[in-house]
């Protein structure tokens, strides 16, 4: 991807961590209209937590909160995670940008800013790293789905999906043949358990598989949850 092309945000997934409830509130909104998708969380500890069920693309994270700050939670995320970082503060001493920089974090904005600086900055940033943009289409055997109109065609007819149905194939479609636990899929999908997710998995396969009893597209990953197997990814 050159510096210049324009980034695709539809499916790239922010989470902001700061635990003003107006500058998350803020944030959200701005950044959802952006057309990016936005979870946010109001401490570290609850970071940490959503970020054991759902993958997240870039983490833009305050320094100045209670418990935990900034800096403590990227240099802990640094021991386990590549995840890329934008730190938030109110403080602009270089020795500070300087700190945040030093233990991992990928870009540094002082308060206040214009929020569309935040956005070319995490551009710049899912540019240089590389992101996995999600693909508008994905082919498996017979069939093409679209991810973006959630329509699943085989030989050019559509296939009709529930609502359940639809959500659950293009969480999958969208991870690019990575695994999604089974936790994460109910959530992502509002079901109200796990056991849910499979009687929804269940469903689908039976639309999709030849022999639903031996997938070969929508496959369980023992210990985890499901992923889509794909054949090619189409932009």
């Amino acid at each position: 991807m050159s510096e210049h092309q324009s980034l695709d945000r539809v499916g790239i997934h922010l989470l902001v961590v700061d635990d003003d409830d107006r500058i998350r509130d803020l944030l959200r909104a701005f950044l959802t209209k952006k057309g990016f998708r936005v979870t946010t969380a109001h401490s570290a500890v609850a970071a940490r937590s959503l970020m054991e069920t759902l993958a997240f693309d870039l983490l833009i994270l305050d320094v100045m909160m209670p418990e935990e700050n900034g800096f403590e939670f990227t240099q802990s995320l640094r021991k386990t995670h590549d995840i890329p970082i934008i730190l938030l503060t109110a403080r602009g001493e270089s020795e500070d940008r300087i700190s945040g920089l030093t233990i991992g974090a990928d870009d540094y904005l002082t308060k206040p800013f214009e929020p569309q600086e935040l956005v070319l900055r995490i551009e710049s940033i899912l540019r240089r790293v590389g992101v996995n943009l999600p693909a508008s289409q994905v082919v498996f055997g017979p069939w093409r789905f679209d991810v973006e109109r959630r329509v699943l065609e085989k030989s050019r007819e559509r296939i009709h999906l529930t609502t359940g149905e639809e959500a659950l194939l293009t969480i999958l479609a969208r991870r690019g043949g990575a695994p999604v636990s089974r936790l994460a899929l109910a959530k992502e999908i509002k079901a109200k358990s796990e056991r849910a997710v499979d009687v929804q998995m269940t469903r689908l396969r039976r639309k999709i598989e030849q022999n639903d009893g031996e997938p070969q597209w929508l496959l369980t990953v023992r210990g985890v949850g499901y992923r889509l197997l794909t054949e090619n990814l189409e932009g």
